[in-house]
């Protein structure tokens, strides 16, 4: 019984492979070639296949924000976007020269509720250090109120202040204060 056991399973499995070798899937004709096999009815033919594809996302690279030039090319480059505003002497209003990088930082940000930015004002050193910290304040948020009014929600921004003490530039003429009126988009 146990040497029935034994060889009953692989002579079985012998037997079935044995008929299945003799099965044919095509039928010979004299007439002509063997007719063309047709696919199962489980499958499908597909033509025209449409695959959707992921966008490149912009990317955030030391607070600076890198975006592709073709979103769809990852081959064809990014760019960077500025992240400097400056300010004319004793004044809190974006320059108009700044208006269509604003728009594109707005673009983004209104684009990634995920992204998220801080405004960093800042002021030459001509005034008190209370001064120029309202000052570097009142620049972030003529900037945060560009960005809102251009479709970004008001909590993806941080506004904060440095006044006078982050320069860009430590020199003390008209072209370093120049340099250090400024508001900085950074990323985070």
């Amino acid at each position: 019984m146990a040497l029935m056991k034994r060889y009953c399973g692989p002579m079985l499995a012998i037997a079935l492979l044995a008929l299945a070798g003799c099965a044919s899937t095509t039928q010979e004709t004299s007439s002509g070639p063997a007719p063309e096999l047709q696919a199962p009815e489980t499958s499908m033919e597909v033509e025209n296949v449409l695959v959707e594809i992921e966008p490149i996302k912009p990317m955030v690279s030391r607070g600076r924000i890198i975006l592709p030039l073709d979103e769809l090319d990852a081959a064809a480059g990014s760019e960077t976007l500025k992240g400097l505003f400056y300010f004319d002497f004793d004044q809190a209003i974006v320059r108009r020269s700044g208006h269509s990088e604003l728009d594109r930082h707005a673009g983004v940000l209104s684009g990634n509720s995920m992204l998220s930015v801080r405004l960093e004002g800042h002021a030459d050193e001509r005034g008190t250090r209370e001064y120029n910290l309202a000052l570097g304040e009142r620049r972030a948020n003529a900037v945060q109120a560009y960005l809102i009014a251009q479709g970004v929600s008001r909590s993806q921004m941080e506004v904060i202040s440095y006044g006078e003490e982050k320069p860009a530039d430590s020199g003390h003429d008209e072209g370093s204060w120049t340099k250090n009126r400024r508001v900085e988009i950074v990323y985070r």
